[in-house]
């Protein structure tokens, strides 16, 4: 197998030690202080911002995931990546009553909006989805992409994708332990710039390989490059009907993505996760001002339009040579000897591409924007992990707790979320698709979050008890089926009596139900709200539109110029372009 060579490995070493420095220079600037540990002194200015940003959310399920759903499906997964536009509200509407607040973490905002109650099970919810999410996929996504870069190897019982998985966390975990935010923000600042320049690469020498654009056309067909396939109905059964038809147990994108909860659940989700998640919105409550932080969203906004190119499109070419027979190593992997596409192993066709496509130099950097997804993306969660424990726990159990201690135990809770991670390992990896997992587990947990922060921040008339109704109601309901889902995915063979309660939940498309959960938390919270008191407006004042002072308007006016509109213009303009080309 042609795996990572010599001047390779050469040129990856070279990338850890541009990395090692440059997390040695921003560990140094440290204080001792919970404020520089956990959001770089609010001193990130609006690149580092929008890279982190970018860096954070480009990680392990985009790398093998968002790759591997090209390969099956072509660019119809592009709808969550054209969610640029999410960032957009992210920086116009939800970033000055976050700079408003001067908060540390998004449960904070809560606290300040509704109460400490609210900002309990919030924090709850945000770490209980990071472990079934991001931290556990992030590890997997690594094991997944050494397996194949790797030779065939076996240490105190464990094979290359173990391996592979431990490696990752040791390498992220150290800078990311000792530096916290900071050190985080600026080597992911380093790692968007090789990801993008290494995916680029991939590009355009599988396109060289394949025999250029035109040819990639000519093989995958017009229905992979039909960015409206779930948005178009393919028949009753399989679009409009809650229910998977019976034996229909399939995890994949015609089965999984019908278009009326594609069009209606996917931007509740690309909300909640671009505007009001910690993971992410951290890197903005990091920067000095309202306008750095704006404007570093909109730089992430531009950023998060590449993925479409730089992941799905090399996922698709390296469907194209294997089904042409082009590269005989690509077809062996992704098909049978019927013919037969091996959806299970899609998600190692970019690892793949890169092993069998690029040559030798190249592939170093190549490997290098990897590692470099991979380790941004779980630096972030750990930190984002260890903020959210730290600061909404600890130091709420402890309020006379030194800044020292403080340091110290967001150190200790990200050691401790990375070993829960691993725990989650072998569940993820007994699943049928990574991208799939992630999105259900997302469209579980979304809904409630999505609803209290934006009802919110709209209307000063919903208060703390119609807040945490919503929140503990929503929560109930992914968590009940996620405990349906799992003995599904799990054991082998196991299912529920067709036409049982069980059953119906189970086979509800994901997004349906996700919808659900969005309607009754929103019944929830206004019902509650109407029904009690209302809230003091001089405690929640700038925290709602209806409490916004005009100095508070006045301060967000001038903080953005004409520049910023037409770029957030721009990346609309954008959106829309890529839509019209993709139509199959």
């Amino acid at each position: 197998m042609n795996v990572v060579g010599a001047v390779d490995w050469i040129v990856i070493g070279m990338y850890f030690l541009v990395l090692l420095v440059l997390a040695w220079w921003t560990i140094k600037q440290r204080q001792d202080t919970s404020a520089d540990y956990f959001l770089a002194g609010r001193h990130l200015g609006w690149f580092i911002v929008g890279a982190s940003i970018f860096a954070s959310n480009i990680g392990s399920e985009h790398l093998v995931g968002l790759a591997g759903t090209g390969a099956t499906d072509g660019v119809a997964m592009a709808h969550y990546e054209l969610h640029a536009w999410c960032l957009l509200v992210l920086g116009w509407i939800m970033v000055p009553f976050y700079s408003r607040a001067k908060i540390f973490t998004m449960p904070e905002f809560l606290e300040r909006r509704f109460s400490p109650a609210a900002r309990t099970v919030l924090s709850v919810i945000s770490l209980v989805a990071y472990v079934l999410t991001k931290i556990a996929v992030g590890i997997f996504a690594g094991g997944i992409v050494f397996s194949v870069l790797l030779p065939e190897m076996s240490f105190l019982g464990l094979d290359s994708f173990w391996i592979g998985s431990i490696l990752v966390i040791v390498l992220t975990g150290i800078y990311t332990i000792l530096g916290g935010l900071r050190a985080v923000a600026y080597t992911e600042a380093l790692q968007t710039i090789v990801l993008v320049a290494g995916s680029i690469l991939v590009t355009i020498f599988g396109l060289h390989a394949l025999g250029g654009w035109s040819e990639l056309r000519a093989i995958a067909g017009t229905e992979m490059f039909n960015l409206w396939k779930p948005l178009v109905p393919a028949g009753v059964e399989s679009t409009w009907a809650p229910v998977r038809e019976a034996g229909r147990m399939a995890w994949y994108f015609n089965d999984n993505y019908p278009w009326l909860g594609m069009l209606f659940c996917a931007p509740i989700i690309g909300l909640w996760y671009w505007t009001t998640d910690q993971y992410i919105v951290q890197r903005a409550l990091g920067a000095p001002n309202e306008t750095e932080a704006r404007r570093g969203s909109i730089a992430a906004a531009f950023l998060k339009l590449l993925p479409v190119f730089i992941f799905i499109i090399p996922g698709m070419i390296a469907f194209a040579l294997a089904k042409s027979g082009q590269v005989q190593a690509l077809q062996d992997q992704l098909f049978s000897a019927e013919g037969e596409l091996l959806r299970d192993n899609a998600q190692k066709a970019f690892p793949l591409l890169v092993a069998y496509v690029l040559p030798v130099g190249v592939r170093g950097i190549v490997v290098a924007g990897l590692l470099a997804a991979l380790m941004s993306s779980l630096a972030g969660v750990f930190n984002a992990s260890s903020t959210l424990f730290t600061m909404d726990f600890y130091s709420r159990l402890r309020p006379e707790v030194s800044q020292h201690q403080l340091v110290w135990m967001g150190r200790v809770a990200t050691t401790v979320m990375v070993l829960i991670g691993l725990a989650w390992i072998p569940v993820i990896r007994g699943g049928k698709g990574l991208y799939d997992y992630l999105q259900g587990v997302q469209a579980y947990l979304a809904p409630p979050i999505f609803v209290v922060f934006f009802l919110g921040v709209f209307s000063k008339r919903l208060n703390a008890k119609g807040c945490l109704a919503a929140l503990v109601t929503g929560f109930v309901m992914g968590l009940f089926r996620l405990a349906v889902d799992t003995p599904v995915k799990l054991t082998e063979g196991f299912g529920y009596t067709e036409g049982s309660f069980l059953w119906v939940i189970n086979n509800i498309f994901f997004q349906y139900y996700s919808l659900v959960i969005f309607i009754v938390c929103v019944v929830v919270m206004v019902v509650v709200s109407r029904f009690t008191e209302a809230p003091s407006y001089e405690k929640i004042s700038g925290l709602t539109y209806g409490t916004t002072s005009e100095e508070d308007r006045q301060t967000s006016r001038s903080s953005w110029s004409l520049r910023d509109v037409v770029a957030s213009a721009l990346v609309l303009i954008l959106i829309i372009a890529a839509y019209l080309y993709f139509t199959g």
